[in-house]
């Protein structure tokens, strides 16, 4: 699988305006908005239908779809106001990011390939190499960025190990080592 990268805070909301500004749709640029800040795999984003968002408690609850653990995330209000726009937009949309188009079967979410391609070519506009799966990394990097503890971004991602997070989040070992010099007592 080729490496994709996770953007920081400055790319991330770069690579949003771009979205925003060549599509005809707030869609893509809502996935990305969204996607980035719940942090979930692009198959279980695109499953929210608008009855598993609990927008008076701030609450989606799922099943993940590659671990089988069930999760609760808190809403923020990013998201609420995205969910209320979209849900205002298409009020008979079962799905969060429903497609529109006459070639799709009715009343189906779009696919993760679209999403892919909007989120490749908004990448390339600013050099950076960006899929569905950059999301996911740039909800990691922003809270590793921030100081937030490898074992506590291990757990809201729902990986196996610290170990998985620290190359998730690209943390190389000479990076670690680099440490060393860096930060002396």
């Amino acid at each position: 699988m080729a490496t994709v990268n996770a953007a920081d805070q400055d790319e991330f909301n770069m690579i949003h305006k771009s979205l925003l500004r060549h599509h005809t749709n707030s869609l893509y640029a809502d996935t990305w908005k969204i996607g980035g800040n719940l942090g979930l795999r692009i198959g279980d984003l695109l499953d929210i239908k608008f009855a598993d968002l609990d927008l008076e408690k701030r609450t989606l609850s799922l099943v993940e779809g590659k671990t089988q653990k069930p999760k609760t995330l808190r809403l923020n209000e990013v998201v609420i106001d995205l969910v209320n726009k979209r849900h205002e937009q298409w009020p008979d949309d079962i799905y969060l990011f429903q497609s529109h188009s006459n070639r799709a079967t009715k009343d189906q979410p779009v696919t993760s390939v679209s999403v892919g391609r909007a989120f490749k070519k908004a990448g390339e506009i600013h050099g950076l190499k960006i899929s569905t799966h950059s999301m996911r990394k740039s909800r990691g990097k922003v809270l590793f960025d921030a100081g937030v503890p490898v074992a506590k971004i291990s757990k809201i991602l729902n990986h196996s190990s610290e170990a998985v997070t620290l190359r998730y989040l690209g943390i190389s070992q000479e990076e670690e080592q680099q440490t060393y010099d860096d930060y002396v007592l």
